[in-house]
């Protein structure tokens, strides 16, 4: 007899669909795609804000099909849980009539939100309510939790915040928060540093905590931040750098003058 699974089918609505109630279908799309089917939509619905997009592709979240909906596209269909990301969407839509379930979130708007990296910061919000989220629907999905747990390493607080103490490792997240990956000799030059060795043991420690990765590529090793680093981390590494770019200046100065920099082709294989 063949088993099958049935996926659940969210739908997150907001007013614009430009901003929240995408980054919202994204992140559980990039957390639980294989139990669920996600959806966003507005009831005023706006162009998609880059900075949303950006805010995701920095953090390794897919933006691939994510594109600005009328809440009237999806008139007839059934949801098992509708989620409302602002109070203006869940008046208009208290009572949506395909819902099976429906939830509250009222999130600020990051549009209009005066704090640094508003949508990095709207996004580990939604990350959070999502964890909540999976944790209860979880004891509903079979085999959910193993699947969901794997996607994310477990970073302990106090090492990671170790790990950022030392400005060689420091800069190094910061680079490659960048970059997007480097080898040893490119943190060498970019770092004024003359030994392999102690660059080497620095990125031993980062390693060894999780907080980046490695790949080979012919003769070279890159490094990058861990993918499955979780969101919360992912955005503190994020911020530090967005936010300080100057204590890098110089370094991204070396690099800009490096020659013979390393072939970084195939990264993506």
């Amino acid at each position: 007899m063949t088993n099958i699974t049935t996926k659940k089918k969210v739908l997150f609505l907001c007013t614009g669909n430009s901003a929240r109630s995408q980054m919202a279908e994204a992140l559980l799309r990039h957390m639980a795609a294989e139990h669920f089917e996600v959806f966003s939509a507005g009831t005023q619905p706006e162009q998609l804000d880059p900075r949303a997009s950006l805010a995701l592709e920095k953090l390794g979240i897919s933006t691939t099909g994510l594109i600005a909906k009328d809440i009237k596209q999806f008139d007839g269909q059934t949801f098992d849980i509708v989620i409302t990301l602002c109070n203006k969407a869940n008046d208009e839509c208290r009572s949506h009539p395909g819902a099976r379930k429906q939830l509250a979130w009222d999130l600020p708007d990051p549009k209009t939100r005066s704090d640094h990296q508003p949508f990095v910061n709207t996004i580990s919000e939604l990350e959070r309510r999502l964890t909540m989220f999976l944790s209860v629907e979880q004891n509903t999905i079979a085999n959910a939790k193993p699947h969901i747990e794997q996607q994310v390493v477990e970073v302990e607080p106090i090492t990671f915040y170790k790990s950022l103490t030392d400005e060689i490792r420091l800069k190094t997240l910061m680079l490659a928060h960048y970059h997007g990956e480097l080898c040893v000799c490119e943190l060498m030059v970019a770092l004024e540093q003359s030994s392999q060795p102690k660059v080497s043991r620095h990125l031993a420690v980062l390693k060894k905590a999780q907080i980046i990765t490695d790949r080979k590529h012919g003769q070279w090793v890159f490094y990058q931040i861990n993918p499955a680093l979780p969101f919360w981390a992912k955005a503190v590494i994020a911020q530090t750098t967005e936010n300080n770019a100057d204590l890098i200046a110089v370094e991204l100065a070396r690099l800009d003058t490096m020659k013979n920099r390393p072939d970084k082709v195939g990264f993506c294989n």
